[in-house]
């Protein structure tokens, strides 16, 4: 039982990770994205239809990729060069992504809620001989897809570029005072409509991983919410890829423990669904206080 909670919660930890990461280098840039959850949508959609036509996976997660990006850039532009409140564009993207979602469904497939494509390749698993079979560790590391195993590469990457490239410092002067950072000579607008397509991007690939890799179909409802476990996912860990992705894996085992229960039986299902996002109010009142401590200490 421990090897399976272990290995459902690290599956049901990516596309939260992707999701937060793709936020926290936008928030770094300056801007808060609210819009996860429509490029995660966007992204799990285009990425199963693609698999589809195609039948293969990795242009699937390419098409996917790319239309998140896409919806990231267009919702960045709103805030950065129409002037839109970053909260209400997040918002009205979100409400805009699934109400067209929904639309498209039933205009262009003939379905309602939830959409299954003959041809659909899934993401593949990646078995480690001589590991696979080993407690723990055999949960830890074998039998994941290659999404995962981007999570892995990319917390440490974007921890070093984003401390010792110039597009990372340059990202975050842009995010710490924008007027100083367009003083100094950078493009700040371009560089925050940079992050915001990186955001749409990377979360894009949070809803791949969900309709290619977790479920193999689309389902309209199917992010439940994961776009804002992944804000607070980011505001725990201050925006910081190690910090952000360790909330995200805590968010995923809480998800798997939820569905553990249920299936063992006794337990209130509707109360025992709760169970992730209690975690998250949990967390975000611990950042909360944890920031109120750390500046109390300042001013003293």
């Amino acid at each position: 039982m421990i090897d399976a909670l272990i290995a459902s919660g690290l599956t049901l930890s990516v596309p939260l990770v992707l999701a937060a990461l793709g936020g926290a280098i936008h928030r770094i840039a300056g801007v808060v994205n609210i819009g996860l959850e429509s490029h995660m949508l966007t992204g799990a959609l285009f990425g199963a239809i693609v698999s589809g036509m195609t039948g293969n996976w990795a242009l699937g997660a390419l098409g996917g990729m790319l239309a998140g990006a896409f919806t990231g850039w267009v919702m960045s532009l709103l805030i950065t060069r129409l002037k839109g409140n970053e909260i209400i564009v997040g918002l009205g993207f979100n409400i805009a992504v699934i109400g067209t979602i929904g639309y498209v469904l039933r205009a262009g497939f003939g379905v309602s809620g939830t959409l299954q494509i003959d041809g659909l390749q899934r993401l593949p698993k990646i078995v480690i001989p001589g590991v696979h079979d080993v407690p723990i560790l055999g949960a830890l590391v074998s039998g994941k897809d290659p999404l995962f195993w981007l999570c892995v590469v990319l917390v440490p990457l974007l921890a070093w570029m984003l401390r010792n490239t110039r597009w990372g410092v340059r990202l975050r002067a842009t995010g710490a005072s924008e007027g100083a950072a367009t003083s100094l000579g950078l493009r700040t607008l371009g560089l925050r409509d940079g992050a915001g397509l990186i955001a749409g991007a990377l979360a894009a690939l949070g809803g791949v991983a969900l309709s290619l890799g977790t479920v193999g179909l689309f389902n309209e409802n199917m992010t439940a919410g994961r776009g804002y476990v992944a804000l607070a996912a980011f505001y725990f860990g201050r925006s910081r890829p190690l910090p952000t992705a360790l909330a995200c894996v805590l968010f995923g085992f809480f998800d798997a423990l939820q569905i553990r229960l249920q299936t063992v039986g006794g337990f209130n299902a509707d109360i025992i669904s709760t169970l992730p996002y209690v975690a998250v109010v949990v967390v975000l009142a611990v950042t909360g206080i944890r920031e109120r401590l750390t500046s109390a200490r300042k001013v003293s």
